[in-house]
């Protein structure tokens, strides 16, 4: 077992930045140690933006968005090494996610395609790099997502309580905790993605901070029911989604038909369609005690106070209430994995993802043994 000091990175559907954890692990703790949010210039935003939702796009823009991006992660790794007085020879491996940039588990060759050069990563940091964890899993028949509800149960199942593990990214994703039961899990959805979109595209803002400009409007219920009719709601589990299917143009399709909408009550429609469709799907996989909260739509004030006024009966807090950075967690997550990818252990969950099997996930991108010579 490769036990120590491992670095995160992620970077996700929002856009909003990198982020990059510190843990010490071995085969009973996972330990947070320090973490890092490295800014996402605006000009790689637009690049990554330009790209991910249906345009057309070159085989020269996609490689040197690869290189761009593994130098950023690069910047983002060597700034906390830097910032932790760490040398290469501290850290056993980094597990970079990289950026997603499509992801279309359906169809006859279904793929994920994730961008950030983890050469470029290897070679900058001199550190061993696991990247490109999703594939494994969809050679083998799988979603390739979500991934983190294998970390979910290593760290937060409790003996007694039946937990929900909600990650709100861009995308909304649930862990199903139930005491001796199979652990469960899938994308709900949209989480932050198309609200951001929304502001983004009238205020230039990118999110709505505490829901507040959502809690300026009024639902459009007319609006509310046509989003919520859209058929990728009605899917069986396992499924997954990104950004090439919820975005902008997404929200353009489904006011064609409703009339002129404000804005306001759009984005009041929009944080509505998030919390509906998150609790739903987790009323229909049973009943549950404990709603643990991650990710940056945790930090949302009104959609936190409309998630749980739908699950009265469900306690509702964030997962810093249990020990673990609702902030960190995907990061942290994916430190976790380079770290059972070095040791030879599966890291995907088949009964989350619809694998075939249980499979050691990812490529490892050695360190230069000649560095330092």
């Amino acid at each position: 077992m490769h036990t120590g000091r491992y670095i995160g990175v992620m970077s996700g559907t929002s856009l909003d930045g990198i982020d990059v954890v510190l843990a010490a692990i071995d085969q009973n703790i996972v330990a947070l140690q320090a973490s890092y949010c490295h800014p996402m210039p605006l000009e790689i935003r637009r690049q990554i933006l330009s790209i991910n939702q249906g345009q057309s796009v070159t085989l020269s823009q996609i490689g040197q968005l690869d290189t761009r991006l593994g130098r950023l992660f690069s910047d983002a790794i060597l700034a906390l090494m830097a910032r932790e007085g760490l040398t290469r020879r501290d850290i056993v491996a980094i597990g970079c996610h990289g950026q997603t940039v499509w992801h279309e588990p359906q169809g006859d060759a279904p793929f994920s395609m994730q961008l950030g050069d983890n050469n470029t990563v290897a070679t900058r940091t001199g550190v061993t790099v696991v990247g490109d964890f999703r594939r494994r899993d969809m050679a083998l028949g799988g979603q390739g997502a979500p991934l983190v509800p294998a970390f979910h149960r290593a760290l937060l199942t409790h003996p007694n309580e039946r937990r929900v593990i909600l990650n709100i990214g861009g995308i909304a994703n649930v862990s199903l905790l139930s005491p001796g039961e199979v652990v469960r899990g899938f994308d709900t959805g949209p989480g932050n993605i198309l609200m951001d979109a929304w502001i983004w595209h009238h205020h230039q803002r990118p999110y709505d901070k505490d829901g507040q400009w959502a809690s300026s409007g009024q639902i459009d219920t007319a609006l509310l029911d046509a989003m919520l009719a859209d058929p990728w709601f009605q899917r069986p589990v396992p499924k997954s989604t990104g950004r090439e299917y919820f975005n902008y143009g997404w929200i353009e399709n489904k006011l064609a038909d409703c009339g002129p909408i404000a804005a306001e009550n759009v984005q009041a429609t929009l944080l509505a369609l998030t919390a509906i469709s998150i609790t739903d799907l987790i009323k229909q996989q049973g009943e549950w005690d404990r709603l643990l909260v991650c990710g940056g739509g945790g930090h949302n004030n009104v959609l936190m106070q409309q998630i749980s006024a739908r699950v009265p009966a469900i306690q509702v807090a964030l997962t810093d209430e249990v020990g673990i950075s609702s902030d960190d967690m995907e990061a942290l997550a994916f430190s976790w994995l380079a770290y059972r990818t070095v040791s030879g252990l599966p890291g995907n969950l088949p009964a989350v993802t619809g694998a075939k099997d249980f499979t050691v996930l990812g490529a490892i991108y050695p360190a230069n043994p000649l560095d330092g010579r």
